[in-house]
């Protein structure tokens, strides 16, 4: 393995902090960038970022993806062997409020990188895609190929990458790999995601409110699994110059239980039942069989083990939040 210069958008969010700091303990050189936006806490991408910048082969841009100009020169200066865009507004129901946002981040934004990957003849480009393009499919597990269906602007957007993946890896010689994450958790995850509001909940002594009365199935993936997943996709070539892979579980837990399961662990925020939520996908599940055809021996956690770690590195850190 032949230590590489690799960019990575949206480096101190969870996944990419987790995959930079892989890809530096491998002594990879790794250009991050990423805007530090106000979606979540800034204390905890500051967090990570402080972490990542404890390392002496890690430089940091505070660019936003949607502005051509400053990631052009970014290009200009390195010669990138690889680029990692983890860069996206997220948030499904922020998306119904503020559908702006996601077109700057997340299909200007991509669409610079693309361009930039076309001009500079990067070979290959690995990128977010989201379980959400899938929309409601009543036939779980979903495959890759299934039609996708996207119920709001967020999952419009991913759509809207695969799509511009696809077209770039036929004018130019990138390659691109795109990812319909499923439901990630793990240390340092968002604080707008489901585990985490849980806990924050708990903890502040607020009310959490249930959509769908717990009805909800959700595909939880555990964050080693997934950083584990690109880290061996980076050298790996795949006979397509344009692919998609579910990163999934593979289990369907219903969120009743999952809020059982942390009572068990005497976490019991206040719980508050409502209905369903507009844009809301009410079961998600991955089939992830065309991933571990590629990756022979990828394992996955069980949902409880990864639960475990997430809750003990939360009560040794929750003052990040």
């Amino acid at each position: 393995y032949k230590m590489k210069k690799i960019l990575i958008t949206g480096c101190a969010g969870f996944i990419g902090f987790h995959l930079s700091k892989l890809l530096l303990d491998k002594k990879n050189i790794v250009i991050g960038i990423d805007n530090v936006n106000n979606y979540y806490s800034i204390k905890l991408k500051e967090h990570r970022l402080k972490i990542l910048l404890g390392y002496k082969n890690f430089i940091f841009k505070k660019y936003d993806i949607a502005d051509f100009q400053s990631l052009d020169k970014i290009f200009i200066k390195n010669k990138f062997d690889i680029i990692i865009n983890l860069a996206a507004q997220a948030g499904v129901g922020y998306s119904m409020k503020f559908p702006e946002k996601y077109f700057n981040s997340n299909i200007q934004g991509f669409f610079n990188i693309c361009n930039l990957a076309k001009k500079y003849k990067i070979k290959k480009v690995l990128y977010a895609s989201s379980s959400s393009v899938y929309g409601d499919n009543k036939s779980l597990p979903v495959k890759e190929i299934y039609k996708t269906n996207p119920l709001n602007y967020y999952a419009i957007s991913k759509e809207n990458n695969e799509k511009t993946a696809e077209f770039f890896s036929k004018i130019g010689n990138t390659r691109f790999i795109g990812f319909r994450f499923f439901s990630i958790y793990g240390p340092y995850g968002r604080p707008d995601m489901l585990i985490y509001k849980l806990l924050n909940c708990h903890e502040k002594k607020e009310i959490f409110y249930l959509n769908n009365n717990g009805n909800h199935t959700r595909d939880f993936t555990y964050i080693d699994d997934v950083i584990s997943i690109i880290y061996n996709l980076i050298n790996k070539r795949l006979s397509k110059k344009s692919e998609i892979f579910n990163i999934s579980n593979t289990k369907m837990i219903k969120l009743k239980t999952l809020i059982n399961l942390m009572s068990e662990k005497n976490i019991k925020p206040s719980i508050k039942m409502r209905g369903f939520q507009k844009g809301d996908i009410k079961d998600a599940c991955g089939n992830n069989i065309k991933i571990r055809k590629i990756l022979k021996n990828q394992k996955f956690t069980p949902f409880e083990i990864g639960l475990d770690k997430t809750l003990y590195w939360y009560k040794n850190n929750k003052k990040i939040f």
